[in-house]
């Protein structure tokens, strides 16, 4: 079965990105005991000081799905949201081969 990647941007209101980034990392926290969640990841972008990018990898499409309802996951979007003034999904993917990866190439 396919890997499902996730790869979002989230913009913060001017001089809250340290705050949104927290809350990520909470969620990036809370995701350690989620089933299917094998990679999650919280990145500050060099040039955009506004924006945090959010790096997923997971079993498979519904187990990310399945996260967003939990309830823990539920409680920091609402911390999260009056600090965000955009959100993008840059893209989706299928995880095929790198380094750190179990198996061999698709």
């Amino acid at each position: 079965m396919d890997k499902f990647g996730l790869y979002g941007k989230f913009t913060a209101k001017p001089e809250n990105r340290d705050m949104l980034a927290a809350i990520l990392m909470e969620a990036a926290s809370s995701m350690e005991a989620v089933e299917g969640c094998e990679l999650y990841t919280i990145n500050l972008s060099d040039t955009e000081l506004d924006s945090v990018y959010v790096y997923e990898v997971w079993t498979d499409k519904d187990a990310h799905e399945a996260s967003l309802s939990l309830e823990a996951v539920q409680s920091l979007i609402l911390q999260a949201k009056p600090l965000i003034t955009g959100m993008e999904r840059i893209s989706t993917f299928k995880q095929v081969w790198g380094k750190g990866l179990p198996g061999q190439p698709v």
